[in-house]
């Protein structure tokens, strides 16, 4: 999969992997709890994330930790997301601090995306009421029901940044998301994926997000990664939301001319002050037509990795990240 790595930083602090058992690493010599983000790599030991789990526990106070990876969950063959949600959940009174989770924070030499089997993460974002940032990576496969990401609407006052890294988003995701109250938030960020992968979300699931009254305080929208970016390029060019917002990206998926000349005719963009459309499948003067336009409003457009595409041709458009 291409754009998913091991972040270097989360929520503002460099990233730290427990060590294993095996290095018998003292806790005293730890770093400080409230000094990092601190990620979890369930794949060395056996039970692999209730061990690692307890661990960690034992070795750091719960009560100072700000941010929260978690890595791989199995031992050896693929699992459920589910029994490591119960956990964290059940634990969660004794992270008063934390103020970001990660969910799955996994590439591909360890699990493709579109393998990563989640469950529904609605009691772990309710029960850390101060949390700010989440990412969610995965989305399960299109006939994988039980390693399904699932999302219930939620009432969170205190998140400000949410992305869903997917190579299939389920739709009724994003129809939650549409339903729930976020008065906070400044960030969202959804990767759709391919239908291959269960990315079946439509242009309408989304109309609640682009409607713009539902999130006051957003400020960043990415809805990418997507086989119908032209759809979503066109639906984007006449909604609400896009007046309130400071930052847009419709990257990573197969927009082509005919999504880029929708979003050029429709609403003003010179408000922006950034517009990615990297990964795309425009042509060389509708590329000249957007970085124009960006220029003459100071917007600042990302239009890398053009790939060419003939309409003519049979051959299908590619998102960034699907397997």
């Amino acid at each position: 999969m291409t754009d998913i790595e091991h972040p270097g930083t989360f929520h503002g602090l460099p990233v730290f992997t427990l060590p294993p058992a095996a290095d018998d690493v003292s806790a005293a010599s730890l770093p400080a709890a409230d000094s990092v983000a601190w990620r979890l790599d369930c794949a060395w030991e056996e039970p692999a994330f209730p061990g690692v789990w307890r661990r960690f526990l034992d070795s750091v106070d719960p009560a100072g930790v700000r941010a929260l990876l978690i890595g791989p969950w199995w031992v050896e063959d693929y699992g459920s997301f589910a029994p490591v949600a119960e956990l964290i959940s059940a634990d969660a009174s004794r992270f008063p601090a934390l103020r970001g989770l990660f969910l799955a924070d996994v590439v591909g030499e360890e699990c493709e995306v579109s393998w990563l089997e989640m469950s529904d993460v609605t009691a772990l974002i309710d029960a850390f009421p101060h949390l700010e940032e989440l990412v969610v990576r995965g989305g399960g496969e299109a006939d994988h029901t039980l390693g399904k990401l699932r999302l219930r609407p939620v009432r969170h006052q205190a998140l400000k940044s949410l992305r869903f890294e997917s190579g299939g988003l389920p739709g009724p995701v994003v129809r939650a998301l549409g339903a729930s109250e976020l008065p906070a938030l400044e960030r969202l960020e959804l990767w759709f994926g391919a239908s291959w992968y269960g990315g079946d979300a439509t242009v309408e699931d989304m109309r609640p997000l682009l409607a713009g009254g539902g999130f006051p305080r957003l400020r960043h929208l990415g809805l990418q990664n997507s086989e119908i970016q032209d759809e979503i390029a066109a639906a984007v060019a006449s909604a609400p939301v896009v007046a309130q917002l400071e930052s847009l990206s419709l990257a990573m998926g197969t927009l082509s001319d005919t999504g880029a000349l929708a979003l050029l005719d429709g609403q003003p963009l010179t408000h922006l002050t950034s517009l990615d459309l990297h990964h795309h499948y425009l042509t060389d003067p509708v590329m000249a037509r957007v970085r124009e336009l960006c220029a003459r409003e100071g917007v600042h457009v990302d239009l890398a990795e053009a790939d060419y595409w003939d309409p003519e041709d049979d051959e299908p458009r590619y998102v960034a990240v699907s397997e």
